[in-house]
């Protein structure tokens, strides 16, 4: 009797259904037996980024920098590399291109040109940079491949020093997907926000938007079946979507019908600056916001109930010290379908904090999203940022575009105490990486500024992985003050999902009498 085995078939399916690359062929007429119960982790085999037209300001001046996490080779499979037919490894890649459908924002019509080098990762630990400057920049998509996969991440930062777009935009360019929530975003008539979505993949997506104010759904036009061409990127403005009256927060919900897109809302406020709105982390019954600046002057917090119950929440501040009741602000009633906003002035008080939000009744916790919007700064020297709430960072969790004396990582532990490892990477001129294990108690918010590459030339990147303990959320802010605006960014840390669980992979292909 011949039997053939194969229970790698198992992983590879899981695989495949995951990164879309991994692929086995099964000799004709022989079956697969059922899979072992236990798991092993394979790393990614391709990821894909989508970065939105970064502004429409002539002035505008943008740096991508592109970075790889180095040491992604967990459970890999022995060949997995190497190309069908041959013996020789396909050449990993990880590259940034203009979405080929896009026109140039400055209304000219014309194909806009491209970076002025290819923000191209060869080599994982080591970021790259390129330069972008003006109003026709496009935006980009992309996707790394092979060793560069895992943990692929991409900055998009923006300064622009005067205008009515003023201020530092950062954005980490995200992975495309079918569903968003944006709190905090504004159909106000200081405001102008623009849902961008980018579209990546080789086929047309069509998308739906809808708008929540604090009377619920706001009655929209033109918000529904919005074509999105293959390659392509199409700006939305919030304000042209509704006749009803200006309203100043606002919960936009972005869906699609069909395909994928990549979505991020630019936000431009006639006195407070601007910069880029991230979509919050998925309706969750507990809900962080960490990484608010210890000399922000204005905190405003807005959370949104997308389901069929109110929410009754208890707010908490995540200090150094401790979590302590914010001032007049415990607790907060969420109803449903309608997007509640409260301000919390002298929040931090000279201490980088966090936010919590959690159930009144831990038996019934209803789910949310939420994000802030925090000033720093006072009269016409402020500048606005944003914070979505950040789920936890399971595996590991990377930010790129990390400057010298201007970066500032936050990590909080809401439940438990717990250990993190961080490294500095390489510089993307010279550098040397290195790296520290901090302990973040439970409660508290844990605020770094001075772990920098040895030699530092250039921008590194800052990568958190869990150790052991509690889960950890994270955020970094990116301070640039210029002409006496104290301008900044904050990005928060998304676990990058870097490898997949699979089922053990049993190779034996050997042919037994």
């Amino acid at each position: 009797m011949k039997r053939t085995t194969l229970s790698l078939i198992a992983g590879a399916t899981a695989l495949a259904a995951v990164t879309g690359f991994a692929a086995l062929t099964v000799p004709e007429g022989t079956a697969a037996p059922e899979a072992t119960k236990a798991t092993t982790r394979l790393p990614v085999e391709r990821v894909g980024l989508a970065c939105p037209v970064p502004s429409s300001s002539e002035v505008a001046e943008t740096v991508y920098t592109s970075y790889t996490p180095a040491g992604t080779d967990t459970g890999k499979t022995p060949g997995a590399d190497k190309g069908k037919g041959n013996d020789k490894a396909e050449k990993p890649t990880a590259l940034l291109k203009p979405a080929t459908g896009a026109t140039a924002s400055d209304g000219t019509g014309k194909k806009p040109p491209a970076p002025k080098a290819p923000a191209t990762v060869t080599t994982p630990g080591k970021p790259v940079t390129a330069e972008a400057n003006g109003a026709s920049v496009p935006a980009l998509t992309g996707s790394a491949t092979g060793a560069l996969a895992p943990g692929w991440t991409v900055q998009q930062t923006t300064v622009v020093p005067a205008g009515g777009s003023r201020g530092l935009l950062g954005l980490t360019c995200g992975a495309p997907d079918t569903d968003f929530w944006f709190p905090a975003a504004s159909t106000a008539k200081a405001r102008h926000d623009y849902v961008h979505l980018t579209n990546p993949d080789d086929t047309a997506a069509v998308a739906d938007i809808t708008l929540y104010g604090p009377e619920g759904v706001l009655k929209s036009q033109f918000t529904e079946g919005i074509p999105v061409p293959a390659h392509s990127t199409v700006p939305v403005l919030l304000s042209t979507l509704t006749h009803e009256a200006a309203q100043r927060d606002v919960t936009v919900h972005v869906t699609t019908r069909s395909g994928r897109v990549g979505a991020a809302v630019g936000v431009a406020d006639d006195k407070l600056g601007s910069d880029w709105l991230s979509a919050s982390a998925d309706p969750s019954g507990s809900v962080v916001l960490p990484g608010i600046p210890a000399d922000a002057t204005s905190v405003r917090l807005v959370v949104f109930a997308p389901g069929q119950d109110d929410a009754d929440l208890k707010v908490k501040l995540s200090t150094a010290n401790g979590a302590i009741v914010p001032a007049g602000a415990g607790t907060l009633h969420v109803k449903s379908g309608m997007t509640t906003s409260i301000d919390l002035p002298d929040l931090t008080r000279g201490s980088a904090a966090s936010l919590f939000l959690g159930p009144e009744n831990a038996k019934r916790p209803v789910p949310v999203v939420a994000a802030l919007q925090v000033v720093r700064g006072k009269g016409e020297k402020s500048e606005i940022a944003f914070i979505p709430a950040a789920g936890p960072i399971s595996a590991r969790a990377t930010v790129a575009d990390n400057r010298a004396k201007a970066s500032t990582l936050s990590l909080t532990a809401p439940d438990a105490d717990a250990q993190v490892k961080i490294t500095a990477s390489a510089g993307s001129g010279a550098g040397t990486p290195v790296s520290k294990t901090v302990t973040v108690r439970a409660g508290t918010t844990t605020a770094l500024t001075d772990l920098v590459p040895q030699g530092l030339k250039g921008s590194y990147a800052l990568t958190v992985e869990p150790v052991s303990g509690g889960k950890v959320h994270a955020a970094r802010t990116l301070a640039v003050p210029q002409d006496g605006v104290p301008m900044f960014t904050v990005q928060t840390l998304t676990d990058d999902r870097g490898t997949v669980e699979v089922p053990s992979a049993r190779q034996d292909l050997g042919v037994l009498d």
